[in-house]
């Protein structure tokens, strides 16, 4: 029975909760026999402590329902600040840290009854160092990064929802990665307070789950919009195929998940047009780049100075990279930013939503690093809402899917109009 509770949705599990035909300590041992079954073997876990969660399940069960997420256990990028646990930011700098308060967004699940599992392994301040962690469909390749513990927890059925952050492209590629949904919203849209910064003009925090609805449940909590509960849609939308100027970086099994999306979504109606590709869009990735670095050097600039010998190569090469961008040329890149957004608003005027690459095929061997954030960057840079949908398989067995983008804000219409997708392509049965 244990083995099935780890299981549930979230959204199926927290109506088992609120009408206690299930309670909290019963599905967190389930969550925690399935850590202690495969935690060797995927190494999503950066801290746990069994016995404190269970006091914190015996509580919940004891008292009231205490908010739309009452005993669901969850994981925490290791990049929030966590009083109870110690919080490194993926990086040995930081091995004794303890936080004297939780990040806001982890305050916020705990006060709407979620109980926090353990915090999951990050990369080196959620940049692209490779860590231990591996994809639990074959652990001899690669999660994704920088959120590579939350998005193999929640694959592996460790917990059935996990916090993350994305940079450049660190809620979706891990989740494309790992086959299952990664929601990153509107910037700015759920506190920031409390997670170690890289980059200001783009960090953002968004959560992975097994379905667009859970998504939506954890959203509504973290965004403070009770709608993103209810995720009903009558469509059919309208929706962009926007195969981007990089499309020439996707593998097969990409395509052939854009040609499978495009065919199986017009059969349900939905209409389904190409979206151009201007030529001013070829830049933005390097655009957002140049921002992501120069902020991070700044961010990281302490850590740099006094720490430089415990910071990969790789990263201090990112951070050197930062140094050569002065702060004229930043501002004329965030409002060179801000203009193109305007060209991209306006698809939204024809599009419900864009349907574009989450990575460019399957996960790459562990060796190789955490894979390309070439199809994230551009989206992460102009603020928009994503939502990764698993729902193919490439020639390795592994997950392959597609990302809805949104309008800037329009997070609830996006989610509902994700699921209606969802719902289509996923296989049934």
């Amino acid at each position: 029975m244990a083995m099935v509770l780890n299981r549930l949705t979230a959204l199926d599990a927290v109506r088992m909760l609120q009408r206690r035909e299930l309670s909290a300590v019963q599905l967190l041992r389930a969550c925690f026999a399935r850590i202690e079954q495969r935690e060797d073997s995927v190494h999503a876990w950066a801290a746990l402590d069994k016995d404190a969660a269970l006091k914190h399940a015996q509580a919940l069960d004891n008292g009231p329902i205490t908010g739309p997420l009452h005993g669901l256990p969850f994981g925490v990028k290791d990049l929030f600040d966590t009083q109870e646990f110690p919080t490194t930011y993926g990086s040995a700098i930081y091995k004794d840290h303890r936080p004297e308060a939780d990040a806001a967004a982890v305050t916020l699940c705990r006060q709407a009854g979620a109980l926090v599992a353990g915090k999951t392994v990050s990369t080196e301040f959620a940049t692209f160092q490779a860590p231990l962690t591996r994809n639990p469909h074959n652990t001899a390749y690669t999660p994704g990064g920088s959120s590579s513990g939350s998005a193999a927890a929640v694959a592996d059925y460790m917990v059935p929802f996990a916090l993350g952050t994305q940079t450049a492209a660190s809620i979706v590629r891990p989740a494309a990665y790992c086959g299952v949904v990664g929601f990153k919203p509107t910037f700015g849209s759920i506190p920031r307070d409390g997670i170690k910064s890289l980059a200001p003009s783009l960090d953002t925090v968004g959560c992975f789950t097994r379905t667009v609805g859970d998504a939506g449940l954890v959203a509504s909590v973290l965004m403070n919009k009770p709608e993103l509960r209810r995720l009903d849609y009558d469509g059919p939308p309208r929706i962009g195929i926007y195969r981007t100027p990089q499309w020439r970086h996707t593998l097969p099994e990409t395509r052939d998940a854009m040609a499978q999306a495009t065919e199986t979504l017009a059969r349900a109606r939905a209409v389904v047009q190409e979206v151009d590709l201007p030529p001013e869009c070829c830049a933005l990735v390097q655009l957002q780049s140049d921002i992501m670095t120069y902020e991070a050097s700044r961010s990281l600039g302490l850590e740099r100075e006094r720490h430089a010998s415990q910071i990969s190569p790789g990263l201090l090469a990112l951070l050197q990279g930062g140094d050569t961008i002065d702060e004229a040329r930043h501002q004329a890149n965030l409002q060179r930013s801000r203009d193109l957004y305007g060209r991209v608003s306006g698809w939204f005027d024809r599009f419900d939503v864009l349907l574009t690459p989450s990575a460019p095929g399957e996960a790459p061997f562990a060796d190789q690093g955490t894979g390309d954030p070439l199809f994230g960057r551009v989206w992460t840079m102009f603020g928009l809402p994503c939502v990764h949908l698993p729902f193919a398989t490439g020639p390795h067995g592994l997950p392959v899917g597609l990302q809805a983008i949104g309008r800037k804000g329009d997070d609830h219409r996006l989610l509902c109009i994700a699921k209606w997708m969802h719902d289509k392509l996923r296989p049934q049965g």
